[in-house]
């Protein structure tokens, strides 16, 4: 266990590295700058805040030039790092996590399509042959972040089995949010920048294959190559970073055996040194046998896992909370609740908890799959009201479904569907379970 030696260390250091490492954490933040959005945008100063965001931003490379506002630079750039770790999740939980197996996987991939397809039915209901009939897909995402920060608030009243069904349920559903958006969700296609960035991918591939390991060449093809194409080409630029994700290779230099053995030795000799000739400073011999061993570390982390841990606090800290800062800043009008509204709210609370819980039940009744070991029918009712949360991945949904030069109330309607919706799943949620039997 790490000592704290200094009042700095003591009081500050330590106090900010457990706040950090909790998993309630980012969820937390993400609140916070949701409200601080919500508030500026029904605020004396709504105007001003809106034109932050609006501020154009450009760069030029040769004759090629990118002029965005800040709003479509954070949507299209500062979201693609959140789809970028998406994709390493999706990648770890394919290859050896809880979607490897078929027999584990089942019940939560059919959670998660239930809770697709019935919120899209629901707000299709609703508007069905209107102009607002594209937001279908706004109310089909779960946001990860704030489900599971729920489900951690609880501490140890949810048994881990209800975590990792949770866990599973929502990378399917990212997985599933991430095809809409390719496939329903993209603007006029340039075939030859499309085909550019599939060259890049399959480039990409292929080092894989041929052993590349380097974090930083994956990320110069994926940013500057595959972004960049599928950028100018029409099809949303997170979708490039799912699959530049997908390219990462997911297996280290050495293996684990490899690894005890050498860092024992290592070890070993580390101890072997006289101790007359340790200083406060590491000697010669010590500082290479250091660095090795931090060779040996980096070599036996595989690149996926290690981009994955290293950007998921820049993720949960920065991204995701200045995506809030942007896209939550709602004005607050439950004077003219129009079916847009209604179609998300209701699709999120209604349409996750049948597609969630009642599909789910149903397939355990009819034994068609078992019930995960220390799951309650009451928790898995918890799970689809806390699936309701839709907030992150509902907003950036909602950037993308409408036209707002023709129609530039639907977005705040949508969001103000969202929000409301978010709030109430999340709070039933926490009820049931923080009520449930242990």
């Amino acid at each position: 266990m790490k000592s704290y030696h200094t009042p700095a260390e003591k009081y500050i250091i330590k106090p900010v590295n457990q706040f950090i490492s909790k998993s309630t954490t980012g969820g937390i933040i993400l609140f916070i700058a949701a409200i601080i959005a919500i508030f500026f945008a029904n605020s004396p100063w709504a105007t001003d805040y809106h034109s932050i965001w609006q501020h154009k931003i450009g760069i030029s490379l040769g004759n090629l030039e990118l002029k965005m506002s800040l709003h479509h630079w954070i949507n299209d750039g500062l979201m693609a790092i959140f789809f970028f770790v998406v994709g390493l999740e999706l990648k770890r939980e394919l290859s050896n996590g809880e979607l490897a197996s078929p027999k584990k996987a089942a019940l939560p991939i059919i959670a998660a399509i239930g809770g697709m397809l019935f919120p899209a039915l629901i707000y299709l209901f609703f508007n069905g042959g209107t102009d607002a009939a594209h937001g279908w897909g706004i109310p089909m995402a779960t946001d990860i972040a704030f489900a599971l920060g729920v489900l951690y608030l609880l501490g140890n009243k949810v048994p881990l089995s209800l975590k990792v069904f949770l866990t599973a349920l929502a990378i399917v559903d990212d997985l599933g949010a991430v095809l809409v958006i390719a496939l329903f969700y993209t603007s006029d296609l340039n075939l030859m920048y499309l085909s550019i960035g599939i060259a890049l991918f399959i480039l990409l591939l292929l080092c894989n294959k041929l052993g590349f390991k380097s974090p930083i060449f994956y990320a110069i093809i994926g940013i500057g190559g595959i972004w960049l194409a599928f950028l100018l080409s029409g099809v949303h630029a997170t979708i490039a970073a799912v699959l530049a994700a997908f390219a990462i290779p997911a297996n280290a230099r050495i293996n684990e055996n490899y690894f005890s053995y050498k860092m024992n030795e290592l070890r070993q000799r580390f101890y072997a040194i006289d101790p007359k000739d340790r200083q406060p400073n590491l000697n010669g011999e010590q500082l290479l046998l250091v660095e090795e061993m931090r060779s040996l570390t980096k070599d036996a982390l595989p690149p996926s896992q290690r981009l994955e841990h290293g950007m998921h606090s820049f993720v949960a800290f920065i991204v995701m909370p200045v995506f809030a800062l942007c896209n939550a800043a709602i004005p607050i009008s439950f004077s003219e609740i129009s079916n847009v509204t209604i179609g998300v709210a209701l699709g999120l609370l209604l349409g996750k908890v049948i597609g969630v819980f009642g599909l789910t039940a149903l397939i355990i009744k009819l034994k068609l799959i078992s019930k995960p070991n220390g799951i309650t029918m009451r928790n898995l009712l918890g799970i689809g009201f806390l699936a309701s949360i839709g907030f992150t991945m509902s907003l950036f949904v909602t950037e993308l479904a409408f036209d707002v030069n023709k129609h530039p109330e639907f977005p705040s309607e949508a969001k103000l569907g969202i929000i409301v919706a978010s709030l109430i799943g999340g709070f039933i949620g926490f009820f049931i379970l923080n009520h449930s039997k242990k």
